[in-house]
């Protein structure tokens, strides 16, 4: 796994850095990357719902 560097406002550093001690999060970039993964997959799940809503419109199922 590479490692790469963002800039984040300090304000938002320093909440994030509160919320990952409070949540029992090792590190804020373990914090930072648990929260990137949950919206992608979001994301993700979101797209193939759209697929499927599409395909049974397509079938004539749901309109």
């Amino acid at each position: 796994m590479s490692v790469s560097k963002i800039k984040i406002d300090k304000e938002l550093l320093k909440k994030a850095r509160e919320h990952a001690a409070k949540a029992g999060y090792t590190s804020v970039e373990e914090f930072v990357s648990h929260i990137i993964e949950k919206e992608i997959s979001k994301s993700e799940e979101s797209e193939s719902e759209e697929e499927v809503k599409k395909r049974l419109k397509g079938l004539g199922y749901i309109s």
